[in-house]
């Protein structure tokens, strides 16, 4: 089961900056302000600031559906021809994350909750 797409995360080669800007728009204070992560929560949504995330290969936003069991979402999307871009991982307090890319480059990911 999905509560559909709640996260979005932007990477960005300046967090400094990238924070002060989305901060903004957002008109709220982070959420979770690290050097690794900022974390703004808007209408019941999450935007993220990723300074790693052009390193590891992101080229643009990625939208994250959060869902309850990650490893059956995940087996779902494999058999019907998604290609994972970044395995299950934990990314804090037991949240785990996973990025795919379906059959026509579209970049996606999972957000379980713990």
């Amino acid at each position: 089961m999905t509560e559909g797409i709640k996260t979005v995360i932007f990477p960005v080669s300046d967090l400094a900056a990238a924070k002060a800007l989305y901060g903004g728009l957002a008109g709220v204070e982070p959420y979770a302000d690290t050097p690794y992560y900022v974390g703004f929560k808007v209408g019941g949504q999450d935007i993220g600031l990723d300074p790693n995330g052009h390193r590891e290969g992101g080229a643009g936003p990625v939208a994250y559906w959060h869902v309850e069991d990650i490893k059956a979402s995940l087996q779902a999307l494999l058999d019907g021809g998604a290609e994972t871009i970044q395995d299950v991982r934990d990314v804090g307090g037991g949240t785990l994350i996973v990025t795919v890319k379906d059959a026509d480059g579209n970049v996606f990911g999972l957000r379980q909750v713990a």
